[in-house]
């Protein structure tokens, strides 16, 4: 169990007023007016008006276990979501073996135990990820899977599409699409224009992306079924999902940082860092991305966080894997690329990676106010820092964004009460002044 911890001179996320909280026993056992009397037993943070929240969460992570440890592990993973202000992740089913049964959730929740953040399994929604036969979607959400997904191996037919639709039905669990036609993205290794043309790169077009969505909205129509599409890139899908929510369709979406940051310009040096699926895409692209996060097209941001290791990305660009790192850099880029500029609120800004993503997963709430779970961070909105992968947490190097300079990030976190993270020099003082692990979840 916890013991006591009071963060004193916080702000609270949405209201703005100074606070002092007190965690006790892994939760909320006290919000009051900042300087209210207070026990002084056990540790105490003192946040110089640093903003306090609900914990962050991130419903797209790749955890790489099993099977793919030299990339990523769950501890390693969640140490970096600690670090990133995370105190809950998703992990896709796209390991090797896929988490395709029961068995595999129940191993991934063993894992889990005593890591620096709750990890919910996401399930793959046909066997092996093939594309072909259904899993046991009852069974797997009796077993602790919070969602369904063939992440990475999008689900090329309609009719097995349509099956897991209504057989999710059956069920709480949405299926989270990664949506690409794979016949028309061929070999591509980029975003098909004048970039790809320019390097003599294999272009993907947004078409790869907007079809799939346009057939599963259909298919959503059809069935009264439940879909959540991850981490849309281009104006197309945006405009397809605006359209669905207009008509009353079940479909929430989410798209990533890199896609409101970031140009396919980034590749001019083929740097195989910024090459992901989906890919960069163009200008038009990047601003329809944030006009779709400001006017609630986008329920929710996720990173897509997959690890890879230096020799792997080091391969020639042709050979080298999609996918890049995204935890420990997320609610910097979302400050200074969505925050700064007047894109969004603050408030609205950290809504969108807590509260909105539980919303989607049906995850349980997490509020600043008493008797609620102790999954919290403490933000300076104003701190400017330099990405240093050689620094992650993560196993994982492989981001774009080293060296840059960013505004915002987390000084502390704490999962269940138990500190996980805390930036040197912050100022706590007593028992829990060194992160430990969070417990089992």
């Amino acid at each position: 169990m916890s013991e006591r911890t009071e963060i004193r001179g916080a702000r609270h996320w949405r209201t703005g007023e100074p606070v002092d909280v007190t965690i006790e026993g892994g939760v909320i056992a006290n919000v009051r007016p900042a300087g209210a009397k207070a026990t002084t037993s056990g540790a105490i943070v003192e946040a110089a008006e640093a903003i306090l929240a609900p914990g962050l969460v991130d419903i797209h992570v790749h955890l790489r276990e099993p099977g793919q440890s030299s990339s990523e592990t769950v501890e390693s993973g969640a140490a970096a979501a600690a670090a990133g202000g995370f105190t809950a992740v998703a992990c896709m089913p796209n390991t090797s073996p896929v988490v395709d049964n029961p068995g595999w959730i129940a191993w991934l929740l063993a894992r889990a135990r005593g890591v620096r953040c709750r990890v919910h399994p996401i399930a793959a929604v046909t066997v092996g990820q093939a594309g072909e036969q259904l899993t046991e979607f009852v069974s797997l959400e009796a077993a602790g899977a919070v969602a369904l997904s063939d992440d990475g191996r999008p689900i090329q037919s309609a009719e097995t599409m349509r099956r897991a639709l209504e057989y999710a039905r059956h069920t709480r669990l949405p299926i989270l699409c990664h949506e690409e036609d794979l016949t028309l993205r061929g070999q591509g290794q980029m975003n098909e224009g004048a970039t790809a043309t320019r390097l003599g790169l294999r272009g993907i077009p947004n078409a790869a992306e907007t079809v799939m969505v346009r057939r599963d909205l259909d298919l959503v129509e059809l069935t009264g079924g439940r879909v959540h599409f991850c981490h849309l890139s281009c104006e197309g899908s945006f405009g397809a999902v605006r359209d669905a929510k207009r008509r009353g369709l079940e479909v929430t979406a989410e798209t990533c940082p890199h896609y409101w940051t970031l140009t396919d310009e980034a590749l001019i040096d083929f740097d195989t860092h910024a090459k992901m699926n989906p890919p960069l895409r163009s200008e038009r692209d990047r601003d329809a991305t944030i006009e779709a996060i400001g006017d609630g097209t986008i329920d929710c941001f996720a990173t897509d966080h997959a690890p890879h290791t230096l020799e792997d990305k080091r391969q020639p660009f042709d050979q080298a894997p999609f996918g890049i790192v995204g935890l420990e850099t997320a609610l910097g880029l979302t400050i200074t690329q969505l925050v700064k500029p007047g894109c969004l609120t603050l408030e609205r800004a950290l809504e969108l990676w807590t509260e909105a993503p539980r919303r989607v997963l049906g995850l349980p709430e997490v509020r600043l106010e008493p008797s609620f779970p102790a999954d919290l961070v403490l933000l300076d909105p104003h701190a400017s820092w330099t990405v240093d992968p050689e620094r992650f947490r993560s196993l994982g190097r492989n981001t774009p964004f080293g060296g840059w300079t960013l505004t915002g990030r987390a000084l502390a976190t704490w999962c269940g009460g138990v500190l996980t993270h805390m930036v040197p020099g912050l100022g706590a003082e007593g028992r829990h002044a060194r992160p430990a692990g969070a417990g089992a979840r």
